[in-house]
């Protein structure tokens, strides 16, 4: 659209209208001009601004006063709406209402795109703050009279494709007029998404922190560029700052996002206004904590058919309990007071709006909220309160006309105003026929209830308390109805017809399955009756209403009905591994007390300490997996060769079931590491696996500084097919190179850094510098003694030391250098030859380079593996002939040491953290189990509330399947089950965002 129209736009639609001059070709033109007052009816001015026998006066698409005392003018025009009620127009603040069908780009092309499309733009296709909807706009008939009948007014529309959107436009609904008189605002709010767009094949981001990282890049650019340090001129950072002073709205569409992108804002002094999730009742707290303003989709779960026993059986209990407690999300948000306005998105139909809302108002949400939160919120959420929402003298005469309560199944939207223009939904003289009624056919009595949509009714037929089968039609006046016959072993019908004159009284001919015809009179019962039956079904409807499981944390299976709180611990004559000089200590005692190891000895004695114990038991340090991928929601960053920019703590996702596993196997600490994509990768997460907490809990306090590399065939894309031959390095010997640019790149970067001059903040090469600055470690995924030796050399030349080898299963070949250098060794223990590079690798390889002085752990790399480390540990007593205490330092003390976390934890001495596991057996044993797992002095496993938790989450299944099962009986949709598996992570799993 020319801006041309967008500016006349604005002045069609300023509050007193100019002398129209162009011609109108769109159809019969309504005269907006005059005065028109609707008088009687029930108004709501605001939600809570109600008056009663009320008026609405109108005139040029603005309300010119409404209330109890509104004098009307002489030459108004006056519409009597005794028994209707008055609503505001409703407001969506999210949609891409307009907006062409955003098409992938042609992925004809043999190998990836890794430079930007665009010349004068920022240099990632996905960022495209430039982009104005206005420009793309062009409105949509059919789906405006979709949205009408929703109740629709205003839309709030955007291009919903890439990272970040550009503008969004407010445009009016109104049935007649031009895209510049509907125009409210040609831009309003900035608009984000979470992956990247399908218009570019640019390869950068493939992941969700990838997004995150170029975000974060973004407003560090856009700093440095308007403070005019850029030379050449970037249209989309001059159109992000800009708009940077419009409302910012994020789709984030779950909880774990809306936390993760509002720590982004924070960074930059941003409020995203964020489109939720419906999952935020389950992290509450949290998401109050954001102080966000929220916009939020009401399509709760579907029920699944759960008919067959096989496949009802695979349905997680998360996905069952989602079901059972999505619809009180809009409740939950109400009661902790946190803003937020009701969006169509993701609704299969416009339509299926006022039906999932009034299921959440059967859940608990007050209906003044629920309107709020279409009518005047989300006014205030895109700063129109002055003009939206309302129905208060100058507002936009945007509203609906109904036959009664908005949140009522029974009622009828007649019509819909937009600015002063009628829309009819339903005429508003359609007789209702809708109510109980009784009838007597050939000495029978009979009864007949009509429901459903006025102009999509239903009936049910019932004679001595046996219901007939039925069907019934109303159109054009006339009414037909069928109904069975008493005897439905027939299979024969009673026809009615009737030409209806008022909706008390149904009369006609009634004509039998012989052909007889009888006179019919149906007579409504008496309107005290109806409404008395009315809330006895009310009050059944309540006490069938169904039961709400209660959150959980996590909320899914094995989770906590609270979260487990720290306790003062006695273990009386365990077997304790100390990891210290002291070694094994039998028959001892160890005090745990305000989250740490506070006495070891024997006979202690601790006041109101829980008691435990532990005689015949063997109580040791948390294990700790220096190399894992579970607790990520992604592990690779795959669309450059350096993504030393991207974090796993922006990922984590501390719902994985895995956690539990891990924890039920000893398992306290674990390295999330990035994957092995390229020679550089992303930035650690070091966490302690406190199952129920959110991810940001779990990390670390002070936590060390790590960053993944890698070396070998992943890194020169060996196994990428023949699609991935463009992007450097394709050769060994290109790696090397890699490290050294960027090394270099990153020395020169620091050094500027450093003088005090003016710098371009580069999140990638600030990670880089902390490395030559000794402030980050590096784990380098490796397996041949070249490559081993050689990256030891470049970081020699740049004067630091590689930290640790991880899988390294050539180590036992170059163990004496590793030693010369300083560098540790995390292995597997007898993996092998599962790639050509891993041929030459033993069993031996982890006591070779422990015996060589290699400060030596053994990891997982594998969510399996990683809750059997006690056992993998133990090879190396087998194979290389380690001492037991040794062995078990494999998967406690020396990990914890590569960590830089050996001050805390990886051992049992008074002081460290209360990480601690009490195993039914010798730990190193493939029969030991963990019976309790305890990370700061609280007991996240516990073998016995894990038998009872198992008993419990069968009975909440059952329970759950039974409500479906009864939700599919009572005619409500259902959808098929479809099996969930969860992708398990390695350093190759690469999550590409085509």
């Amino acid at each position: 659209m020319r801006k041309i129209l967008s500016f006349l736009g604005l002045l069609l639609c300023s509050y007193s209208f100019a002398q129209e001059y162009i011609p109108k070709n769109d159809g019969v033109k309504t005269n907006t001009s005059n005065y028109t007052a609707f008088t009687n009816a029930k108004i709501y001015i605001t939600p809570t601004q109600i008056v009663d026998n009320g008026t609405l006066l109108i005139k040029d698409g603005k309300v010119v006063a409404s209330g109890n005392n509104v004098s009307v003018p002489k030459n108004a025009v006056t519409v009597d709406l005794s028994g209707k009620t008055i609503y505001p127009s409703f407001i969506e603040t999210y949609s891409d209402f307009g907006m062409k069908p955003v098409e992938n780009a042609s992925s004809n092309r043999r190998s990836p795109q890794y430079d930007a499309s665009r010349e004068g733009f920022y240099w990632n296709d996905h960022i495209r703050p430039d982009q104005n909807a206005l420009d793309f706009f062009d409105f949509d008939s059919k789906k405006a009279e979709k949205l009408r009948k929703a109740g629709f007014g205003v839309v709030n529309s955007h291009i919903d494709d890439g990272i970040i959107q550009g503008t969004g436009v407010l445009v009016t609904l109104a049935p007649e007029g031009s895209d510049a008189t509907r125009l409210l605002d040609e831009k309003l709010g900035l608009f984000y998404g979470t992956s990247k767009s399908k218009t570019s094949r640019q390869m950068y981001p493939t992941s969700l922190m990838g997004t995150m990282a170029l975000l974060r890049q973004v407003n560090l650019d856009a700093d440095w560029y308007a403070k005019g340090n850029i030379n050449e001129k970037d249209r989309a950072l001059e159109a992000f700052n800009v708009n940077r002073n419009e409302i910012q709205i994020l789709n984030a569409s779950s909880k774990e996002n809306v936390l993760r992108f509002d720590k982004i804002g924070d960074q930059f002094n941003t409020q995203y206004i964020f489109v939720a999730g419906g999952d935020e009742y389950e992290w509450i707290k949290d998401i109050k904590a954001t102080n966000a303003q929220f916009i939020v989709p009401v399509n709760f779960p579907v029920a699944y058919d759960m008919e067959d026993p096989l496949m009802a059986s695979s349905v997680s209990l998360a996905d069952l309990k989602a079901w059972n407690q999505a619809p009180s999300n809009p409740k939950v948000l109400a009661d902790n007071n946190i803003t937020f306005a009701f969006t169509t998105h993701d609704l299969k139909e416009e339509k299926d709006l006022l039906a999932n809302l009034q299921k959440a108002i059967e859940y608990g949400l007050d209906k003044t909220k629920a309107l709020e939160a279409l009518t005047t919120i989300p006014a205030q959420i895109i700063g129109k309160s002055t003009q939206l929402g309302h129905l208060k003298t100058g507002a936009y005469a945007n509203f609906l006309i109904t036959s009664g309560d908005i949140f009522d199944k029974e009622t009828t939207i007649y019509q819909n105003w937009v600015t002063g223009v009628k829309d009819e939904i339903t005429p508003m003289d359609t007789k209702d026929l809708r109510g109980d009624y009784t009838f007597k056919l050939n000495n029978t009595d009979y009864e007949l209830s009509i429901s459903g949509d006025i102009e999509k009714l239903k009936s049910k037929v019932k004679t001595e308390d046996k219901e007939l089968g039925s069907k019934i039609n109303f159109s054009d006046e006339w009414l037909t109805l069928t109904f069975s016959t008493i005897d439905t072993t027939k299979q024969e019908f009673v026809r009615v017809v009737s030409k209806i004159s008022d909706s008390e009284n149904i009369k006609g001919k009634a004509i039998f399955p012989n052909g007889k015809e009888f006179a019919f009179n149906a007579t409504k019962k008496a309107l005290e009756k109806t409404e008395e039956k009315k809330s006895d079904k009310d009050e059944d409807k309540q006490s069938e209403m169904p039961k709400l499981f209660p959150v959980t944390y996590p909320n899914m299976a094995y989770g906590f009905t609270s979260l487990p709180q720290q306790e003062t611990i006695l273990f009386k004559n365990a077997t304790v591994w100390t990891n210290e000089a002291e070694g094994i200590l039998e028959q001892t005692d160890v005090l745990i007390k305000n989250g740490k190891i506070s006495k070891i000895g024997k006979n202690l004695s601790a006041g109101s300490a829980t008691i435990v114990d532990a005689t015949g038991k063997h109580l040791t340090s948390g294990i700790i997996d220096e190399h894992s991928h579970i607790a990520t929601s992604s592990v690779n960053e795959a669309g450059h060769n350096s993504t030393a920019e991207v974090s796993i703590e922006d990922v984590l996702d501390a719902e994985d079931i895995n956690i539990y596993r891990n924890l039920s196997g000893g398992v306290t600490s674990i390295q999330v590491l990035h994957g092995s994509a390229n020679p550089i990768g992303g930035r650690s997460a070091i966490i302690k696996l406190k199952w129920g907490e959110t991810p940001e809990n779990l990390i670390y306090t002070n936590t060390p500084k790590f960053i993944k590399f890698a070396l070998g065939e992943n890194v020169k894309q060996s196994n990428w097919g023949d699609y991935s031959k463009n992007r450097f390095p394709q050769t060994r010997m290109g790696v090397e190179q890699v490290f050294i640019d960027y090394f270099q790149r990153a020395k020169e970067y620091d050094a500027l850094k450093k003088s005090g001059k003016p710098y371009r903040k580069d999140i990638e090469l600030e990670t880089i510098a902390e490395i030559l600055n000794k402030e980050r470690f590096i784990s380098c995924h490796s397996y041949v003694q070249s490559e081993i030796n050689m990256l030891m050399k470049v970081a020699e030349q740049f004067n630091f030391n590689i930290n640790t080898f991880t899988h390294i299963l050539e180590g036992y070949k170059v163990a004496d250098k590793m030693v010369e250098h300083g560098v540790g060794g995390s292995t597997f223990s007898d993996w092998w030859a599962y790639k050509y590079e891993v041929n030459d690798a033993i069993p031996f390889n982890a006591p070779i380079m422990h015996n060589a002085g290699v400060t030596v752990a053994i990891n997982s790399d594998d969510a399996e593996m990683s809750r059997r480390l006690n056992q993998e540990a133990a090879k190396s007593v087998k194979y290389g002939d380690i001492s037991e205490e040794d062995a078990w330092k494999f998967v406690t003390l020396n990990p914890a040491k590569l960590l830089h976390i050996d001050d805390r934890v990886g051992s049992i001495k008074v002081g460290k953290d209360a990480d601690v596991v009490l195993w039914s057996d010798h730990p190193l044993s493939i029969y030991a189990k963990a019976e309790k797992t305890i990370i700061d002095g609280t007991v996240y496993f516990d073998i016995e509330r894990d038998a009872q938790l198992r008993e419990a989450m069968e009975k909440e299944k059952n329970e759950l399947t039974t409500m479906m099962l009864q939700a599919k009986h009572k005619g409500l949709k259902t959808k098929p089950i479809e099996k969930k598996e969860k992708e398990l992570l390695h350093c190759d799993s690469v999550e590409h965002q085509f």
